[in-house]
């Protein structure tokens, strides 16, 4: 029985291993996962995601995967209030929550009170929208850079979610994206227990690019062109992840298939990048270099003895 208020979060880059990794550490210590993943909460999105199989999701009882309409718009705020209330129900149920995911964001939400009614302007952000459609997206942009010229240099002037967001922060604290960040404070809802996953680069890129031809071979073509049958594009947030947009580029005929493939492992590769920059930031984080394990099976037992260590303190 799970009796302490310890959640177990499990990061890294993608492909790196963290649903074999998680499903194991869930299966040892009595737990259930929460994933962090802003792909595979979506239904109908299965290939694309890389989602967790049937027979994997039956092993180990997960929550938000496979959850949100891909055509709703879904936010860090929405995964938050979620997130916690399955938390509650796992610690409920006396079982240990695990949170697995790569998504920055959603883990941020999960180990930080990020009060996120305090930088939300409902009136401001629709005024916003209507001004990017009648004058284009980058007018908007052009406010943020005036406003929050740091911001600006880290948001692609085509990210309008972001870049409203951006202004929405600065408007209702005075401050800017970091400042705001580094005014969070951990959460005292449970104590968060953080590890990372990392493999040397160049396996990991090898595995991502295996990882992609093989989601190709499922199927994920057919998957798009019935994701557009359904009347999502290319607006959709959802359809914006790795893998959908290059595919929709190659379907609208900008390139071919196998440019396509390039594009989707280049662009995965980068994102890899990106989520190790963001996880390397956590202070209190354990790695596990799975590289330097000699068997996965040596792996899970490393990672199970430190948690059980963390846990019992």
């Amino acid at each position: 029985m799970q009796n302490s208020r310890k959640i177990v979060l499990i990061v890294g880059p993608t492909a790196v291993g963290k649903t074999f990794y998680s499903l194991k550490i869930a299966e040892i210590l009595d737990g259930e996962i929460v994933s962090a993943d802003s792909m595979q909460i979506y239904k109908y999105m299965d290939i694309g995601s890389a989602k967790p199989k049937k027979e994997e999701l039956s092993r180990i009882k997960h929550y938000l995967v496979d959850e949100v309409d891909p055509r709703v718009v879904w936010s860090v705020a929405d995964y938050q209030k979620r997130a916690k209330i399955y938390i509650e129900e796992i610690f409920k149920h006396g079982k240990l929550p695990i949170v697995s995911g790569g998504t920055g964001l959603y883990v941020n939400s999960l180990i930080y009170d990020m009060d996120f009614s305090k930088a939300k302007q409902t009136d401001l952000r629709k005024e916003l929208e209507e001004e990017a459609q009648i004058y284009g997206k980058h007018r908007i942009y052009e406010k943020l850079k005036k406003l929050d010229p740091e911001a600006a240099k880290r948001i692609h002037p085509n990210n309008l979610k972001r870049v409203i967001r951006a202004i929405e922060v600065y408007k209702t604290t005075g401050k800017g994206m970091p400042e705001f960040s580094e005014s969070f404070k951990k959460t005292d809802d449970y104590e968060c227990i953080l590890i990372g996953l990392k493999r040397d680069r160049q396996i990991l890129y090898n595995r991502i690019n295996i990882r992609v031809d093989e989601l190709i071979n499922l199927g994920l073509v057919d998957e798009v062109k019935e994701l557009l049958d359904m009347g999502l594009t290319e607006e959709n947030i959802s359809m914006k992840g790795i893998g959908y947009k290059e595919i929709i580029g190659y379907l609208n005929g900008e390139y071919s298939l196998e440019e396509a493939i390039k594009l989707i492992k280049r662009n995965t590769r980068r994102y890899a990048k990106r989520q190790m920059t963001w996880f390397n930031r956590y202070k209190d984080i354990k790695w596990f270099d799975l590289c330097s394990l000699e068997s996965e099976g040596k792996g899970v037992e490393s990672i199970v003895s430190y948690l059980k260590s963390e846990l019992s303190n």
